[in-house]
């Protein structure tokens, strides 16, 4: 969903033509609800839309900050899996359900076990440990995967191989309940069957900017483009909090800038989960 100047808001629907305007400069989009109260400016290249405030304020709130040890709802651990050879393990409140893995744009996961936070969170570092996964994976390289993409039945095997693995490693399942292997895959949800070779990847919206092309394909915070010169363009929509968008023309043309693709080897750590 896109949320236009005013409040109104629109679906994004795979293969219909999309075209927005940046207005009014980059403020500071406020955390859980409230409104940033100096209104910051936050720079067009930051994917947090906050200001350093109201980020640590946002962090302080994280189920990643541990900060809230006794919170007596159930959590489930879970692995991710974005491209083959790239699984991660979390864990995500259970109220939650698979939302947590379609933020982060999981292709396919499945659970591994449910129980108190803490015991989730020790469980989250054995098994990281163990299998050698990591607890995170970085977008570009997430988007550098999602190009030809092996089947279904090629990534519910994938993770169907570490979720043995983890159930060999032990200890965990004295503090979590061990949950059945079932694959959930989000292939078709995120549009993402036999997308080209991306080209590039937007870099910041800028006052007056305009994005235009035809929707491939959205998984977690990023869009899938095809701009109207044929190009293959990424926009991840962490760029788009604290802006005003407009609607834009049919004869409007791409100004906003893009940077290059990134490769299958892109790698480090960014966000959180």
């Amino acid at each position: 969903m896109l949320r236009w100047w005013g409040g109104r808001v629109s679906p994004v629907a795979y293969g219909r033509g999309l075209t927005f305007r940046a207005v009014g400069g980059r403020a500071c989009a406020g955390v859980r609800g409230n409104a940033c109260p100096v209104a910051a400016e936050v720079p067009g290249r930051s994917t947090g839309g906050l200001c350093p405030e109201c980020a640590r304020l946002d962090r302080a709130h994280s189920v990643a900050a541990d900060t809230f040890a006794d919170d007596p709802r159930p959590y489930r651990v879970y692995l991710a899996w974005f491209g083959p050879g790239t699984v991660k393990v979390g864990i995500t409140g259970e109220h939650r359900g698979s939302a947590r893995l379609l933020e982060q744009g999981a292709v396919a996961f499945c659970w591994l076990g449910r129980g108190p936070l803490m015991a989730a969170r020790r469980t989250e570092e054995v098994l990281r440990q163990a299998l050698g996964v990591p607890d995170r994976v970085s977008y570009d390289r997430k988007r550098a995967l999602r190009i030809d993409l092996p089947d279904s039945a090629a990534r519910a095997a994938e993770i169907e191989e570490l979720y043995g693995r983890a159930l060999g490693v032990g200890g965990w399942g004295e503090t979590l309940e061990a949950l059945p292997f079932a694959a959930h895959d989000h292939g078709e949800v995120f549009g993402l069957g036999g997308l080209p070779a991306l080209d590039g990847t937007v870099t910041e919206l800028v006052d007056g900017g305009v994005v235009t092309g035809r929707v491939l394909a959205a998984a977690g915070p990023d869009l899938h483009l095809l701009d109207p010169g044929g190009r293959h363009l990424a926009l991840d929509g962490r760029l788009l909090g604290g802006w005003g968008l407009e609607r834009g023309g049919d004869g409007d043309a791409w100004s906003v800038p893009v940077g290059g693709a990134p490769g299958r080897e892109a790698g480090g750590q960014d966000g959180l989960f």
